[in-house]
């Protein structure tokens, strides 16, 4: 089942979508909170976005493009500021379709369903795992807090999988070093601690220190 994220302030326009979409067995959802969009886009991670132009705080324009620098999910304008300037600055940056308002629903769900066609038979899912304006994507295995991007080791990328996957825990050593090597058979805590420490000096040069606190003697766990 697909995911459809919907970025529309007028409510009565956002549940007609989605009472419409839900009935052709979409899973979707919508943003309440306009000043935290790309919070709700990693905790829902869809494989669609609907974005409106003229929204609350920022536009829509800034949204897409904060969601380019983490994900290539296909994101389809909506909106009845639909002269050429509007429509070239959406695709500009970085939508991949406009439909002008008012639009026929069934004309929605068509378009929908032929981006998620083309989509999808080319370009494998992106998984992002949001924390406090972290933004882990596991797909191309980066960090991005703000403008600045970090590239990850596959060890590196496991261990902050597992602590932002568990963000409300204290995530043990021997957890993690199973998730590392997939077998406690061959351990080495040394070689944990490295990578840990790696991670952290990777976090700090983008502005994350503290990120990954130690709890003694037992393990992990982000701040």
């Amino acid at each position: 089942m697909y995911r459809i994220l919907i970025v529309e302030d007028d409510k009565i326009i956002a549940r007609s979508i989605k009472r419409h979409l839900d009935g052709w067995d979409y899973e979707t959802a919508c943003v309440e909170d306009f000043s935290s969009v790309m919070e709700k886009f990693a905790e829902f991670a869809p494989q669609l976005v609907l974005m409106d132009i003229k929204l609350p705080f920022f536009n829509g324009y800034h949204w897409c493009a904060e969601i380019r620098k983490i994900s290539k999910v296909p994101v389809i304008f909506i909106s009845s500021a639909s002269d050429n300037m509007n429509i070239v600055m959406a695709v500009n940056m970085g939508g991949d379709d406009f439909i002008a308002k008012p639009f026929d629903l069934d004309v929605l769900t068509v378009k929908i369903q032929a981006m998620l066609r083309r989509s999808y038979d080319f370009m494998g899912q992106s998984t992002v795992i949001e924390h406090k304006g972290a933004f882990l994507n596991l797909t191309e295995a980066t960090l991005l807090f703000g403008d600045a991007k970090v590239e990850l080791t596959k060890n590196e990328l496991k261990i902050l999988q597992v602590l932002m996957e568990n963000k409300d825990k204290v995530v043990s050593r021997d957890t993690l070093m199973t998730k590392l090597w997939e077998s406690d058979s061959y351990v080495d805590e040394n070689t944990l601690s490295v990578n840990v420490n790696r991670l952290r000096k990777k976090l700090e040069s983008v502005g994350l220190s503290d990120f990954i606190l130690t709890k003694k003697g037992i393990g992990y766990r982000v701040e």
